[in-house]
Order: structure tokens, then C-alpha cells, then sequence
């Protein structure tokens, strides 16, 4: 299980390996419905983008998570930002979060196809056993779309993290296994299709 930086492509999206170039792009993407000012998540605002990527990319030097940069296939627009983080080297498991994307592209098939390109990575190259997703108790546009990824909600971990502002985070917890990959691999594949 390598999980080493990668370029993943797909007809929609590609997923770059997060770098300081990406730092415009990224700004232009958060200001895009300004993301930062939801509170029930943690997306940075403009003037923090520079410290986040420095973070993630911290992250990565450690071997704690492999950031992204979601572009637009077609354009080479920036979207918005995922990783593979909490990576279980062992099991093996990972999770995929820290996720936005600019707000003109919600529910247009980018976020599905980058899931789709991050599972069937994690699933067919790493080997992964399991890849979990984690959101907040309040985030219903997140929870309802990890779960039309086709990702089955495990549980709620109450009073789970505290957030920016003090408040306690109830954390629902996802989870796609290996045995349930092909069926959640056909029915995203066939969700984009139809999109088309």
C-alpha cells in the first residue's frame, strides 16, 4: 500500500497532486458561494488558503494524507480540493474527506466522478479494505451525498471534535467495504452516465 502522489483522470475532473501553484485557482474556487462562511464545516477562507495547503502538504511529508486539487477535465479550471487522509497502512483503510468544491459545481457529476477515481484507486490499486467518509451531524448536503455515493452509514460519534468556533462536532461516520465495491462502482458509473 503505497498511496504516494498520483494524477488521476477521469472525463469530468482530474485530481492533481496539491501544490502551491494550485493557490490562485483554489482562492477563486472558495469565494465561488463563499464556502468558508458555512459553520457546520471547515473549508478555508481566502486569506487562510495559503496556511491550508502548507497543512496538507505537512500532512503528506508525514505520511498522513494524500492532498488533491480537483480541476475541470475540460477547462483546467480549479474546483475545489480532496484527499486520502487517516491512511491505515495495515489493514489496510483510508479515508476520503477534507473535501470542497466550488459552489457553480455542486451537482454536476464532478464530486461523483472524483469519488469514483479516488474508490476505484483505493480500492483497486491500494487494495484497500474499507475507505470511510466523516461529515458533520448538520452538513445534510454532505450526508446525502456520501450516501447517494452509495456508502452505508456506520454510526455517530457524539461530541467527537470541537470545532473552530468551540461548538462540539457530532461526526457521522461512512463506510464503503471491499465486497460492496463493484455494486457501488456500477451504480456511480451508471449515475454519470445518465448525467451525460
Amino acid at each position: 500500500m503505497a498511496f504516494t502522489p498520483l494524477t488521476l483522470t477521469g472525463s469530468r475532473v482530474v485530481l492533481e497532486p496539491l501544490a502551491h501553484r494550485h493557490y490562485q485557482g483554489l482562492i477563486n474556487a472558495v469565494r465561488d458561494g463563499e464556502l468558508w462562511n458555512l459553520w457546520y464545516t471547515s473549508i478555508p477562507s481566502p486569506e487562510g488558503m495559503a496556511e491550508e495547503i502548507d497543512r496538507r502538504l505537512a500532512r503528506q511529508a508525514e505520511g498522513e494524507m494524500l492532498p488533491f486539487t480537483t480541476l475541470d477535465a475540460r477547462t483546467g479550471e480549479v474546483l475545489g480540493m480532496t484527499t486520502f487522509c487517516d491512511i491505515d497502512r495495515a489493514t489496510p483503510r483510508v479515508e476520503i474527506g477534507y473535501t470542497w468544491n466550488r459552489l457553480s459545481t455542486q451537482r454536476t457529476g464532478t464530486n461523483a466522478e472524483s469519488k469514483l477515481l479516488l474508490l476505484t484507486h483505493a480500492f483497486e490499486t491500494e487494495g484497500c479494505a474499507s475507505v470511510t467518509f466523516t461529515t458533520h451531524w448538520h452538513n445534510l448536503q454532505s450526508r446525502e451525498a456520501i450516501a447517494r455515493l452509495g456508502a452505508r452509514q456506520d454510526g455517530v460519534l457524539r461530541a467527537h471534535s470541537r470545532m473552530a468556533d468551540g461548538t462540539l462536532r457530532d461526526t457521522v461516520v461512512f463506510s464503503i467495504t471491499a465486497p460492496e465495491w463493484p455494486a457501488v462502482a456500477s451504480g456511480l458509473r451508471h449515475r454519470l452516465d445518465r448525467a451525460r
